[in-house]
């Protein structure tokens, strides 16, 4: 009977640990493509940061794993659940990569995270019903943590340029569109989109491919492939340290680029970041195809 017990008692932890709520699959940005009235929008900073999501007790990442944030971060915060951006500022992404995929950092560690808001998945109303209810309760909450981001209006495609060009020369990514009168629908939206100078995407690495001239004796290319199965090379955007280094076959990259080829392949591919965690596939698309 004693080995019984001792039996059960070490299976708890496993059946305890917490396990992602079944909310609705987020809602995801198309791209811009400028066949819309500049007016019609909302418009923020698209921040560099890890997308996050609040059930209204626990704090998730999108693809579902629980953030080890540490005791009273999320003190005060509402019941709502709300959807946003866990961010330490632009250029920093690296360094709250790590920060989120670490089990027992400190309040120290944590010093200047905050989770930008910028929806409310649960609220039925359009945008901008959604904008003043997060305005009510990030002033309810008053905490330091938590914040939303800044949704402005412009009114022309000249204008929303300007704030691009802004933006982008001050270490930005780009710019998130919002309809004012968009209701919250999971999946790619068609009242959702991001404007950047630029694309990314995700690919796995199939091998490393041997350097030349200068970087002879390191990696000189990745050999990648897409989720549609896509093959191609990033030979650019490595540091020294990353092509002594090189990202491991099997794993994840997330790579930039400047549209497609005629042959439908990324045009100036360059390596961004080790991919952590892939996003979950959306229906009827395969994983990590999309952003």
């Amino acid at each position: 009977m004693r080995l019984l017990l001792l039996a059960l008692l070490c299976l708890l932890p496993a059946a305890t640990l917490p396990a992602a709520p079944a909310t609705p699959a987020p809602m995801l940005a198309s791209t811009w493509r400028g066949d819309q009235p500049v007016h019609a929008f909302l418009v923020s900073e698209k921040l560099d940061g890890v997308r996050a999501r609040w059930d209204g007790r626990r704090l998730w990442t999108r693809g579902g794993a629980p953030v080890p944030a540490p005791a009273g971060f999320t003190r005060g915060w509402p019941a709502e659940p709300m959807d946003g951006e866990l961010w330490l500022g632009r250029g920093r992404f690296d360094e709250l990569s790590a920060l989120v995929r670490r089990v027992g950092g400190t309040a120290a560690d944590w010093q200047g995270v905050r989770f930008m808001l910028f929806d409310l998945p649960a609220h039925p109303g359009p945008f901008a019903q959604r904008l003043q209810r997060m305005r009510e309760l990030v002033a309810a909450a008053r905490s330091p943590t938590l914040a939303l981001v800044e949704q402005r209006r412009f009114d022309s495609a000249a204008a929303l340029d300007a704030e691009l060009a802004r933006v982008v020369a001050a270490g930005g990514e780009g710019l998130v569109l919002h309809r004012a009168d968009g209701l919250y629908r999971s999946g790619r939206s068609d009242t959702l989109f991001k404007y950047k100078p630029h694309e990314d995407a995700e690919a796995q690495v199939l091998a490393h491919l041997p350097g030349k001239g200068r970087h002879h004796g390191r990696m000189g290319a990745l050999l990648v492939r897409t989720a549609d199965g896509r093959q191609f090379r990033i030979g650019s955007g490595f540091s020294d340290a990353q092509r002594e280094a090189p990202p491991p076959v099997g794993s994840w990259v997330t790579y930039r680029y400047s549209g497609l080829t005629g042959n439908g392949l990324p045009r100036f591919p360059r390596f961004l970041r080790i991919r952590h965690e892939l996003p979950p596939p959306e229906p009827g698309r395969p994983a990590a195809a999309t952003r």
